[in-house]
């Protein structure tokens, strides 16, 4: 770890900008590792966009940090018996960062605007089972669904349900409005962003920082270096490999939470040869996933089968982690007809080294079935364009979602929007299951029937989720009241800065 820091990364981060010490004293200097490609929050699809759309935005419900669904923009909410009707009061006097009062007809225009296939919005997929939405009220909203949903209000706390002034929809890609704690100021593409703070904020008092700048520097090392200089003073999701480097660190320290995100080996179900469910399987049998948290996360995680990590209520507690079983993938491969094994491609962001790291690893295991893989390093930038739904065999990996249904139902459903964005999986039982899933409202048949989805993905392995990782933050021991969130946004309602 001592030669961690090349002199080229020390160079790049003593060339970050010199801080004024008036804007140093209380405005909070954060790493991100990719520029933001859109900042139209419905829009959004990366993580590093979310942390900035947790920043200036709300929803109706939030997610507190021990997961809990609260009230946000909503004040309070009601079902009618059969779950198909669901009623919002929102909160009184809330305004929006240009100064106009919220009121129902935004909650309205936002939701329509996202269930526009238009509007390309992923966080469609979530609002599925809404027929109708009208403001019944000045601060009233109701919706109509087509089926019973309970878990409806939960769904509203996700990143890109976030509310829109109606007013502004058409600024939203330039200058974003929201209702959140910061306020947008300026955005440099692939440099920084800047936020200040809202004084008008609902909640009282809060926040306590003037402002946040995102600084965007994609070398890790030159993020680490940042860190250690005190040009930066957080820098979100530190790389694993450098967690040992800050345990006794004098002027930083490790903030951890353990989390329901994932990595994954995505396998394109409808391309050969991963369209023939015994070729994913025999992949799956080269893999030994206990080996992989440790060579792609350096132990900071937990092999899963889905996206239900260990610990979850939900999760298969009868299901085990077979070791790989080589002479079973090889007889699958001879049936499908790849006696010999074959040679493929696998593309992984070259930006993302534990990923990297993870498709490293996959091709060395896979190796000794006859899987031939040839790793190759493509630009993150490029993946939504030229990876993602189209490749063969790609590592990718995705956020913790707020609710079980909005980290399977997107992801497995046939219809599900980034299912067509990833392994493009059409199971007819896992239809069925998650949507019985979605109408009932008795907890242990939901147990039963996730338990179940677990062991039907695990038979037809649409692709290899290989664990679920902890989220690690690098912090200043000048910022005082930070908190990791399983869900990675960063949470700096609360926080301060020692001077």
């Amino acid at each position: 770890m001592k030669n961690f820091l090349s002199v080229a990364a020390v160079a790049v981060a003593m060339s970050l900008p010199i801080w004024t010490p008036a804007l140093a004293q209380n405005s909070l200097r954060a790493a991100l590792a990719t520029t933001l490609y859109q900042l139209d929050p419905s829009k959004t699809t990366i993580g590093d966009e979310y942390i900035y759309v947790h920043l200036v935005f709300n929803g109706l419900s939030r997610i507190d940090p021990d997961l809990t669904v609260k009230p946000d923009l909503a004040e309070s909410w009601k079902a009618s018996d059969d779950l198909k009707t669901w009623v919002f009061k929102l909160r009184d006097g809330v305004k929006f960062h240009h100064g106009r009062t919220l009121d129902a007809e935004d909650v309205v225009v936002t939701v329509k605007r996202i269930l526009d296939p238009q509007t390309g919005s992923r966080g469609r997929s979530n609002l599925t089972m809404v027929d109708t939405v009208e403001a019944t009220g000045p601060l009233e909203v109701t919706f109509k669904l087509n089926i019973a949903y309970a878990g409806f209000p939960d769904v509203f706390a996700d990143r890109q349900l976030r509310i829109v002034p109606r007013d502004k929809v058409d600024e939203l890609s330039t200058h974003p409005i929201g209702t959140g704690p910061f306020k947008f100021k300026s955005w440099s593409p692939g440099d920084r962003m800047e936020l200040v703070k809202n004084p008008d904020y609902f909640e009282a008092s809060l926040p306590k920082l003037d402002g946040v700048t995102l600084r965007i520097i994609p070398e890790a090392a030159a993020r680490i270096a940042a860190l250690e200089s005190g040009s930066i003073d957080l820098l979100w999701n530190l790389p694993f490999e450098a967690v040992e480097k800050f345990e006794n660190h004098k002027t930083i320290r490790i903030d951890s939470v353990p989390t329901p995100t994932w990595d994954g080996v995505i396998l394109n179900n409808e391309r050969p040869p991963f369209n023939d469910p015994r070729v994913r399987k025999a992949l799956a049998l080269t893999i030994d996933k206990s080996a992989l948290v440790e060579l792609a996360l350096f132990g900071q995680g937990a092999p899963t089968f889905s996206p239900l990590p260990p610990g979850h209520p939900y999760f298969n507690t009868e299901m085990k982690f077979a070791p790989p079983d080589i002479a079973q993938a090889k007889k699958l491969l001879a049936e499908a007809g790849y006696p010999n094994g074959f040679d493929i491609p696998m593309q992984v962001p070259q930006e993302r080294e534990q990923r990297v790291r993870l498709g490293v690893a996959v091709r060395d295991m896979a190796r000794a079935a006859g899987i031939r893989i040839n790793v190759e390093r493509v630009p993150f930038a490029t993946y939504a364009a030229n990876v993602a739904g189209k490749a063969q065999l790609f590592i990718d990996g995705y956020f913790a979602r707020p609710t079980v249904d909005t980290s399977l139902y997107p992801f497995y459903h046939s219809s599900g929007s980034w299912n067509r964005q990833l392994w493009l999986y059409n199971e007819p039982r896992v239809d069925r299951i998650l949507d019985e899933a979605r109408r009932t409202n008795d907890e242990e048949a939901r147990k039963k029937l996730f338990k179940e989805f677990q062991v039907v993905v695990e038979e037809t392995q649409p692709s290899i989720i290989a664990y679920a990782q902890a989220h690690v933050n690098g912090v200043s021991r000048r910022v005082e009241g930070f908190k990791s969130t399983p869900m990675l946004w960063l949470e700096l309602k609360n926080v301060t800065l020692k001077p």
